[in-house]
């Protein structure tokens, strides 16, 4: 009889892999389109456990020379109104920029909404990293029309941070305001001479407060207030001051200077962490949260942690409940241990790939307490979970499962040897799968899913890859989907692709689709 391994005819009219991943082992490679859609949307251009910044950069602007302009700039657009993602949106304004496109001013216009995304902008193009140093006259006029728009604690806003600062901005492209106070403003920024009286309104406060001449603090962002120290009363104030995402980001800086201290402040900060409207509004990742929490000194209140937790609880309102058998698998080998968004000197996430598996497993259970969860690295990791535990309370039970190589192949083997039924399982990991290498023919997680199919014809298989790169284990068909990084979106992409709604190209038609 011949070999049953190498002429297995049930797995001959499977794909067979078409390139090499990170990993050196078998996979399957990503169209240009998939992958620009994946790394507009989930690139974080840092340096992670398989890629550099500088061989993401690379890939992109690649990607960008050989597709069409009118998809990149779509990519563009999507990338910052639906995935709120900062430096990808700027880069690939930047890259069209360099190729004279003429969809430039109509990229700029909704991908730069904030004086953070100028900068960024700005940076970028005059690194030289898309080909040219100059703004140009048409970046340049873009430019000089968001300073001219902008309103006074808009360019405040901007003018928080450096390389290049806003002022450098201003130097560059040379504004020509029609307002008295905006002319005012920019000598002011700049460091020319100006009478206080012609400052507006916020600015004079702030120079007032700066120059000991008032007491009272002014309403701007606390990284203008300079090097004065503020009391317990006023750092208070300043909380009342904050947008929700400023809270999150400084309660262990309001908890240092004691403005927790002040009655009623831990109060206040609780109730707007965990109001529902301004969760909403700001448009919080669910990482984000578990970031604020892990990150939370010993002397945060007991308060403000639990309305941390509940924050989390309603930013996962979106979290479907899945019909059906469910399982997730969420990948803790030991490159899952890399920051989500890359190594960063000085601003490196403390949130880990690891955790946001776990963190996606441990919401999929709370929603439905039936799914089952299987961790895996070589082998799965047998684990108890309590559905009705806090979503954070199981996705650190999850995520302290850690180490090993990775097998993607190995949860789906177990549930096809046991016969199991599937109606949906979603594999959370970064897809860098080497264990069980095939050196020809189909990838083994293609294998294995094959036979849980013939086992539950209706089962689909989302794979979502919490650092995309060109390639993947399980290539993209009706009932496969490959989901780059991770966001709120995520979830109401399962939900439609399980109930039929979307295709294995989501990502790429979402954008081509968006207006």
């Amino acid at each position: 009889m011949a070999n049953s391994t190498l002429f297995n005819t049930q797995s001959n009219h499977l794909p067979a892999c078409d390139t090499l991943n990170a990993s050196s082992a078998s996979a399957y490679a990503y169209s240009p389109k998939h992958q620009l859609a994946q790394l507009a949307v989930t690139g974080c251009l840092n340096q992670t456990f398989y890629a550099s910044a500088e061989s993401q950069l690379d890939q992109v602007l690649k990607l960008v020379a050989e597709l069409d302009s009118r998809f990149v700039a779509k990519a563009a657009i999507y990338a910052r109104k639906k995935g709120h993602m900062k430096d990808m949106p700027a880069l690939l304004l930047a890259a069209l920029t360099a190729q004279r496109s003429s969809l430039v001013p109509e990229v700029f216009e909704q991908v730069i909404d904030s004086g953070k995304m100028l900068r960024n902008f700005v940076q970028i193009l005059r690194s030289g990293a898309t080909g040219r140093k100059s703004l140009g006259s048409q970046p340049k006029r873009l430019v000089q029309n968001w300073l001219n728009s902008a309103t006074e604690r808009q360019l405040l806003q901007a003018s928080i941070g450096n390389q290049p600062s806003l002022a450098d901005v201003v130097k560059m492209v040379h504004p020509k305001p029609a307002e008295a106070w905006r002319e005012a403003f920019f000598a002011w920024l700049i460091g020319k001479p100006v009478e206080a009286k012609a400052l507006p309104e916020l600015t004079r406060d702030l120079l007032a407060f700066r120059s000991g001449a008032s007491d009272e603090v002014p309403a701007v962002p606390f990284q203008l207030l300079g090097n004065e120290t503020l009391s317990k009363e006023q750092w208070a104030n300043q909380a009342r001051n904050m947008g929700w995402q400023g809270l999150r980001i400084n309660l262990n800086s309001l908890a240092r200077h004691g403005a927790f201290e002040v009655p009623g402040c831990i109060e206040y900060v609780a109730a707007r962490l965990a109001d529902p409207q301004e969760v909403a509004k700001a448009r919080v990742y669910p990482y984000q949260l578990l970031a604020a929490y892990r990150m939370m000194g010993e002397n945060t209140p007991a308060a403000i942690r639990d309305a941390l937790q509940e924050a989390l609880e309603l930013s996962l309102a979106n979290v479907p409940t899945l019909e059906g058998a469910v399982v997730v698998c969420p990948d803790v080998s030991g490159s899952m241990g890399s920051p989500v968004t890359g190594y960063r000197p000085g601003a490196t996430s403390q949130v880990r790939c690891i955790d946001v598996a776990a963190l996606v497993a441990a919401a999929v259970l709370r929603k439905q307490p039936a799914a089952r969860v299987m961790p895996f690295e070589v082998n799965v990791v047998d684990i108890q979970l309590n559905p009705r535990d806090s979503v954070i309370s199981n996705a650190e039970k999850l995520a302290g499962i850690f180490g090993g190589g990775t097998n993607c192949s190995a949860p789906l083997k177990r549930l096809a040897n046991s016969k199991a039924k599937v109606d949906t399982l979603i594999m959370v990991s970064d897809n860098e799968s080497w264990i069980d290498a095939q050196r020809r023919g189909a990838s083994e997680t293609m294998r294995q899913w094959e036979r849980i199919k013939k086992l539950n014809p209706q089962a689909r298989l989302v794979c979502i890859d919490i650092q995309p790169g060109h390639a993947t284990q399980a290539a993209d068909r009706d009932d496969i989907l490959n989901v780059g990084g991770f966001s709120d979106a995520v979830f109401d992409v399962i939900e439609q692709f399980t109930s039929g709604q979307y295709s294995a190209q989501h990502w790429v038609e979402a954008i081509e689709s968006a207006s």
